[in-house]
């Protein structure tokens, strides 16, 4: 039997081990832990390179056979997201010696958003490998989504270099693919298209009594949001909308993510107060991704009012769990979400149109219903092994199988 093709996958900052909905976890954590055990299964051994956020991490931890997560030092645990560039070349000298400690030699580097492309084109060309990278997110889309929020160098600049140097980016939409293209000059025959997937085990419908009565909620009409608090996530457009929300019945909103210790989350909670919604809107903070099931099926409908995704993870689960979608029109939840089909796309990051929808979901048991099995039936096509299969064959085409 042929050794395992050997792949390095590095993510400075996002740990697939971290609790979702804190401020720097979230769909990317999912994604990449997904999509390695999806290689795995194809064949491949993958050790998930990632900063030690926590003494209490294990140095090296199994997530199954053939699949690691290796906690490195690199800067203090608790440094800000905003400081870890300067840590990059701590973290690349880490990964060094962690794989001439285990006598290990790689096939292929993987590397997720621009603080590991970094620290994947210094190991390409020393280890002299092929280097495959994902994004996630792109700093001037981000900065044209929502004026002051984007970063400025030196991620824009890490990012175009990246972009020129690695061998394949793979990006989950071909919005994506075109950006890079027009703004870092990417060439696009070297952009592969591989959307991202969802677990369809876990996330699956569910009876909603039985859920809200999990989750000991009241028998209002549930709105939820899943996610970071993250300006760029638009959830104070949401709770604008929650305050022109009429439809003659009680109606609250659950927010999954976040902290008490975040800025974030003590500004909308100031805001949900400021709006008198203080006894409709309960900020639940961070939840286990095991534990968001039950929370899709509890609910009437799910919002996503992002003013830019790359993806759209939560819209996708919500999904799966046959719960309709309210999104913003963007691109990366565009190709999930079918306005009309299986959810709703609003074009305008306005609470009128965002309030109007859910009224005429929140109105109609019948539609959200019929919403409901159409979103569960797209969401059946996007499993997380489709994913892995299509990474693995942009693997291939650098020489590396399974």
């Amino acid at each position: 039997m042929l050794p395992l093709k050997r792949i390095a996958v590095i993510s400075v900052h996002g740990c697939p081990m971290a609790v979702l909905g804190t401020k720097s976890a979230g769909g990317m954590n999912v994604y990449i832990r997904a999509l390695a055990q999806g290689l795995c299964r194809l064949g491949f051994a993958v050790d998930i390179f990632t900063r030690c956020h926590d003494s209490d991490e294990p140095p090296v931890y199994s997530l199954e056979e053939h699949c690691r997560v290796i906690h490195l030092e690199a800067g203090p645990a608790d440094a800000a997201k905003e400081d870890l560039f300067g840590y990059c070349p701590s973290f690349l000298e880490g990964v060094k010696a962690f794989a001439a400690r285990e006598g290990l030699q790689y096939d292929l580097l993987h590397t997720h958003y621009w603080l590991s492309g970094w620290v994947g084109q210094a190991l390409a060309q020393e280890w002299d490998i092929p280097h495959v990278v994902t994004f996630h997110t792109l700093a001037e889309i981000k900065t044209r989504a929502l004026a002051g929020e984007g970063e400025a160098t030196p991620r824009s600049d890490t990012e175009r270099q990246v972009a020129a140097g690695a061998d394949r980016v793979i990006v989950s939409t071909a919005h994506e693919r075109s950006a890079l293209h027009e703004l870092y000059g990417a060439l696009e025959d070297k952009v592969r298209v591989v959307p991202g997937g969802v677990d369809l085990e876990l996330f699956h419908p569910g009876e909603t009594q039985a859920a809200r009565e999990r989750l000991g909620l009241n028998g209002h009409q549930t709105i939820l949001y899943v996610g970071r608090l993250d300006a760029i996530k638009g959830v104070d457009v949401l709770l604008h909308s929650l305050a022109q929300v009429e439809t003659g019945k009680q109606v609250q909103l659950l927010v999954v993510g976040g902290n008490e210790e975040d800025g974030e989350y003590q500004r909308l909670k100031g805001l949900a107060q400021e709006l008198g919604l203080a006894e409709v809107v309960a900020f639940l903070g961070s939840k286990e991704h095991e534990a968001l099931p039950a929370y899709y099926q509890a609910a009437d409908v799910c919002v996503v009012p992002s003013y830019y995704e790359s993806f759209g993870l939560v819209a996708l689960e919500s999904m799966a769990c046959g719960t309709p979608v309210v999104a913003s029109r963007v691109p990366g939840l565009q190709t999930i979400v079918r306005d009309n089909r299986s959810g709703y796309l609003v074009p305008w990051h306005c609470p009128d149109a965002f309030a109007d929808r859910l009224e005429v979901l929140l109105s109609n048991e019948a539609l959200r219903r019929c919403i409901g099995q159409e979103a569960r039936r797209t969401a059946m096509r996007m499993g997380w092994d489709g994913t892995a299969q299509g990474v693995a064959a942009v693997y291939r085409e650098l020489g590396v199988r399974g």
